[in-house]
């Protein structure tokens, strides 16, 4: 085996600890460690050997790492360790604000193309995944609508962005598809919905001592790109409450093409992901788009990417021969 695919990870917290099993799961990768703004002795990684270093010690790491996998939060984390990072490592990121990405890949683009690096931003399952499912939907059926549903389930860019909140604790946040509207696109309607008739929110959320409970739930529910455009309940309760009844993070969703074809012929299309485990499976996506960062980064295409410029080969360890023999 030719040498392996060195994959570093920014930020340990449930993603980065995804993609470390994830890493383990490739045998053309190897781990080259976490970095951390925590103390790195009081972090200890699940695979022994993973090395820990400091936030001070990324530079100095530079020469020794072919990806970083950015594992921060999209709120606050990613838009400056972003661009960041991309001026030192090629990299790999989840950012999730769909509002924001335009600006979000500008920034990282000129942070990459002035360091001849290849930064890969916003991929995961949404974005990601269900991004090129709506690009093929779109595509194929270029008359229809294209319909994307979550849930039920814990999205992990919400409850981080709960979790910033002033006088919030902790917090976890779930996603619930409006099963009406998912029936009427089965049923071949065509009508369009608002973003408040497809989904709702819950937040479930522990307070500080002390914090005004009323001044918690209006910062939550009037959040630009998180909460405001959607009825979004907030429920608080005891730490004991949250540890009993809300530590796994399962997740899922739809993406639905409706349209005509010819003589208007009804076709549709549907993609589905059940997920036990949110954070696991976006980390799996980030590592196997950290292998087309690697190679595309060795065939000199520079600056940021997204995963319509990625070509699905690039992903898999198998050769082109492999995979026009076994899966065309």
């Amino acid at each position: 085996m030719s040498e392996k695919i060195r994959i570093a990870i920014a930020g340990y917290g449930n993603l980065g600890r995804g993609v470390e099993a994830s890493i383990r799961q490739n045998p053309d990768m190897a781990p080259a460690g976490v970095f951390t703004r925590r103390d790195p002795a009081t972090v200890t990684p699940a695979e022994p050997g993973t090395e820990v270093f400091g936030w001070s010690a990324l530079a100095e790491h530079a020469d020794r790492v072919d990806v970083m996998i950015l594992c921060g939060g999209s709120k606050e984390d990613l838009p400056q360790q972003g661009p960041e990072l991309a001026a030192l490592f090629n990299t790999v990121d989840s950012f999730d604000t769909h509002a924001r990405i335009p600006e979000y890949f500008a920034s990282v683009d000129e942070a990459a193309r002035s360091a001849a690096k290849t930064a890969l931003i916003s991929t995961g399952w949404d974005p990601g995944v269900f991004s090129l499912n709506r690009l093929y939907g779109e595509a194929i059926l270029p008359e229809g609508e294209t319909h994307t549903f979550w849930g039920r389930g814990v999205s992990q860019g919400h409850s981080d962005a709960v979790r910033r909140v002033e006088g919030v604790a902790n917090a976890v946040q779930y996603t619930l598809p409006a099963e009406s509207a998912i029936e009427q696109v089965r049923d071949g309607s065509r009508a369009e919905f608002t973003t408040r008739e497809k989904h709702t929110r819950e937040c479930f959320v522990v307070l500080e001592a002390g914090a005004d409970p009323d001044q918690v739930r209006d910062a939550i529910v009037t959040m630009p790109h998180y909460f405001d455009e959607y009825d979004t309940s907030v429920t608080f309760i005891s730490e004991d409450d949250m540890a009993r009844d809300h530590t796994t993070m399962p997740h899922g969703g739809f993406v639905m093409r409706s349209g005509l074809t010819g003589r208007d012929q009804r076709q549709l299309i549907e993609y589905g992901l059940k997920l036990d485990d949110n954070p696991g499976f976006t980390a799996s996506v980030l590592v196997a788009y950290a292998r087309a960062v690697h190679r595309l980064a060795r065939a000199g295409e520079h600056g940021a990417k997204t995963v319509f410029d990625v070509a699905p080969g690039l992903l898999s360890p198998r050769s082109p021969e492999e995979l026009r023999a076994d899966l065309l």
